[in-house]
């Protein structure tokens, strides 16, 4: 069934309304073309319990906070909340439930599982700017996220300036935003990190922590966070504890209990990861005020998984209501790189051991909106939260429903998949159509349906550079036309050395052209500065790098070796390294290896494989090796056969066998260390 709203309404305000919600209500009603007037349905904007009766309806009184109702039957329409912030979000039900003039007759009881749903800004690198903090506070409260952490790093006066007062331009900066994300019924929270100087008896660092703060109350800030991450505490993790306790506790005792309206004080503890039992979170969970939120980001700094087992256990070791930091999409780690695949790796259990889960995005805040999305949905139901659903909900509201623009994000995104955390697969849709054109026998049906595949790479920023994201993904957009033209070309050299076309040679420069523009470009942001924008790498560049290596057997070249790994590089220790013959160069990863994790050798052709010597870690980082790993060797990449396996930083063996690839991978996450390889040299009979 469903009811007209006509041209005109009738608005009645309850007990749980306010012009937050009048505002959405408005708007809504502006879209549909209606006016407000003294005929018509009536709406009651914040609860009526006569008009609930008459619709056969129970009021919001009984929902836990921030939780709504809608009831719509003939002649009423009733929006009411638990509070005035369920009564906003029940106005945007209402908005998103109008069909033109016509809504559904319905009864909608809902209410969120989390306390705390959001993102925090606590990225390294170029922060955001102050117009995409505006518009990611609008985004926040249309999708009933309601906190917003204030806290980048390479703001100076959140950390290495911490004593010093924002300049006055930067304090109206921060008003402005504490009064948007009120009018979104977000919570700003103003996070002060002091780690890096502070001294934790000091009283005179006390008072520069609580002048801080009380310059942010003045100006309407009620939710305070003190990060006390990526710092050293020195030998005595017990002793840290108890230090940072007692700063904590001074704040939360003498300042946050005493301020009119202050929410309990939030902390990041130094040890921020990982439930195991040390004297470090003994001392929190002994010394530290009860009252007091505790930050975790799950079993490691950036977790594939998290489980409620394991929430359940950060609960009892911190012995706090633990609130989940989580570092996705964050790209702060891995320089080149968007991250667009979903949201994944969460159990809905997680909910019954945590107050609540915000986002740590990515440099670039509009693109980092896919992610958010799914927050949203996660946060208010993880019982009913469907990552692939909710990531294409979040690309078709990207898109703004349009077709072309939805196909072009889900093809962009797949060029950006890997993570190394989350997600350990670059590009799955691009590789599997690149393996359906090998196993085809590359023949000319295959080379035109991958030849479809690349044009459409090459056409979609075209039609993404329209869209909201364009501005801060400019890079990347240029870096995937260049790539989708290479990949054409690539396609090119094959047919031309397949059909002995002397076009080839020249083909050939075209393709190591394109190459060399996409990799020279730079993002303006750091870290993305550092290194060029990573697109479908693993996958488009190893396709390119096979055309190239059946143009050279065509001339009677040698085959050329190539490395890859599963993992990014960490700045400019790159993966080539390990087959240089330098051992003063290394490649390094950015993050610990997990299960599965590989470096590989593609020797361009098969060869009797004699020994292979495998060299990890350096003097400086002895025990960043994989420490339980097996070499393996392959002719397709589809079957591997094992050799040997190891859990020391040198692999010595004999092979003795035919192979084109070899590879080493972990059998076991590496729990702190990364990987550092120095060399990784095969003997060829």
């Amino acid at each position: 069934m469903t009811m007209t709203l006509g041209a005109t309404v009738v608005l009645r305000h309850g007990p749980t309304t306010d012009p937050d919600a009048e505002r959405v209500l408005r708007a809504a009603l502006t879209a549909a073309g209606v006016e407000i007037g003294a005929a018509g349905p009536t709406i009651w904007l914040g609860g009526s319990d006569e008009a609930l009766a008459r619709l056969g309806a129970e009021p919001a009184r009984g929902l836990p906070a921030e939780g709504y109702v809608v009831a719509i039957g003939p002649g009423d329409i009733v929006l009411h909340g638990a509070d005035p912030r369920g009564t906003f979000y029940a106005a945007q039900t209402f908005a998103q439930l109008v069909d033109g003039n016509e809504l559904p007759e319905l009864e909608l009881r809902d209410a969120p599982a989390l306390r705390y749903r959001g993102s925090i800004e606590g990225f390294y690198g170029t922060p955001w700017s102050h117009a995409d903090r505006l518009d990611h506070l609008d985004y926040l409260g249309a999708h009933r996220l309601n906190t917003f952490q204030y806290a980048p790093k390479d703001d100076p006066y959140h950390r290495e300036l911490w004593r010093d007062p924002y300049p006055a331009a930067k304090l109206a900066e921060l008003a402005e935003l504490i009064e948007r994300a009120a009018r979104n019924k977000v919570d700003f929270t103003f996070a002060l990190s002091p780690g890096l100087s502070v001294r934790y008896d000091d009283d005179a660092d006390h008072q520069a922590l609580i002048a801080k703060f009380d310059a942010l109350y003045a100006v309407g800030a009620r939710v305070f966070n003190v990060p006390l991450d990526d710092i050293d505490y020195g030998a005595d993790g017990g002793a840290a504890g108890r230090q940072q306790a007692a700063l904590l506790n001074r704040i939360q005792r003498e300042w946050v209990a005493a301020k009119p309206g202050v929410a309990p004080l939030q902390m990041v503890p130094t040890e921020y990861y990982d439930a195991l039992e040390t004297p470090y979170k003994q001392a929190l969970r002994e010394h530290l005020d009860p009252a007091v939120v505790v930050h975790w980001t799950g079993t490691a700094v950036i977790p594939e998984r998290i489980t409620a087992e394991q929430a359940a256990e950060a609960k009892a070791v911190f012995g706090h209501d633990i609130l989940i930091w989580d570092n996705f999409p964050v790209n702060d780690y891995v320089p080149g790189r968007l991250l667009l695949g979903a949201y994944s790796g969460r159990e809905p259990g997680v909910a019954d051991h945590i107050v609540g889960v915000i986002s740590n995005p990515m440099n670039q805040a509009r693109t980092s909106k896919l992610a958010l999305h799914s927050f949203a949905d996660y946060g208010w139901s993880p019982a009913t939260y469907d990552e692939q659903a909710s990531w294409l909900r979040a690309i078709a509201e990207l898109a703004a429903g349009d077709a072309d623009i939805i196909a072009a994000l889900m093809l962009f995104a797949d060029l950006n998949t890997y993570d190394g955390t989350l997600h350990h697969t670059q590009s799955p849709v691009l590789a599997a159509e690149i393996a359906n054109f090998w196993s085809a026998g590359a023949g000319p049906d295959a080379a035109a349906a991958l030849r479809g595949v690349f044009e459409a790479i090459e056409q979609t920023p075209a039609v993404l550079r329209g869209t909201p994201i364009a501005a801060e993904t400019a890079s990347w957009l240029d870096a995937t036309e260049l790539w989708g033209r290479a990949l054409q070309r690539a396609l090119d050299l094959l047919e031309q050395v397949a059909s002995g076309n002397d076009a080839a040679d020249g083909t050939r420069a075209e393709l190591t052209e394109l190459v060399a523009r996409a990799t020279a470009i730079r993002d303006h942001t750091t870290p993305h500065s550092e290194t060029y924008p990573r697109i479908a790498d693993g996958v488009a560049d190893l396709f390119v790098i096979e055309a190239g290596r059946a143009h050279d057997r065509a001339r009677g070249l040698p085959t050329v070796r190539t490395a890859s790994s599963s993992q990014p590089a960490a700045g400019r220790h790159a993966v080539n390294h390990i087959l240089d013959g330098d051992p003063a160069t290394f490649f390094s990863t950015s993050s610990p290896p997990a299960i599965d994790d590989e470096i590989r050798v593609d020797l361009g052709a098969e060869y009797d494989v004699a020994t292979v010597t495998l060299l990890m870690a350096e003097p400086t980082s002895p025990d960043d090796y994989i420490h339980s790993g097996v070499l393996e060797i392959s002719h397709d990449t589809v079957s591997w056969a094992e050799i040997t396996r190891a859990t020391t930083p040198d692999v010595q063996v004999v092979v003795g066998a035919k192979a084109r690839y070899v590879r080493y991978r972990a059998l076991a996450a590496n729990a702190e260390r990364w990987l550092v390889v120095r060399t990784f040299d095969i003997r060829t009979g």
